[in-house]
């Protein structure tokens, strides 16, 4: 029962959107990134694009990851945080300039529920990973060059 349940679930937030995750289309990185900026307005932190990867992806759930991790970068450092995109060889990173994620605690920010803040719910970075995992691509959680958190989204599809 428990399966079914996690299977249908998991097919069911693939097909929130009305279409499959297999649609996927040609996802200009820079527009997407200043276009989910705009949407969630952040009047006191500041957005830099380092990327100008066209890749294929399913349009509204990578919108969706970045727009979650705009959310994360900003809602846990201070108000004038820089969130930065940027390529990798093999796709992408969305960094902040806050205080990081400490080694010990990287492996746990993706659990169902789990939260540092007091007005979180706990889905938003679990969102992201199942968003990864529906495209067939690999996540990690590093340290930013400002001491940061870094998100790299790898075996992402480049169509430059």
């Amino acid at each position: 029962m428990y399966t079914h349940q996690y299977q249908h679930t998991r097919r069911r937030r693939r097909e929130m959107s009305g279409k499959s995750m297999d649609e996927r289309t040609a996802v200009d990185m820079a527009r997407l990134s200043k276009d989910c900026w705009e949407d969630v307005v952040f009047d006191e932190a500041t957005l830099q694009v380092d990327n100008t990867d066209v890749i294929r992806a399913d349009r509204s759930r990578l919108q969706q990851l970045v727009e979650n991790l705009y959310r994360k970068a900003v809602e846990h450092c201070e108000a004038d945080v820089t969130v930065t995109v940027g390529e990798l060889d093999n796709g992408f990173y969305i960094a902040d300039d806050g205080s990081g994620i400490p080694p010990d605690k990287r492996d746990n920010v993706f659990d169902v529920g789990h939260s540092t803040s007091e007005s979180g719910t706990g889905f938003g970075l679990s969102i992201v990973e199942q968003i990864v995992e529906a495209h067939n691509w690999n996540m990690q959680v590093t340290e930013s060059a400002n001491g940061g958190a870094r998100f790299e989204i790898i075996g992402v599809e480049s169509l430059d």
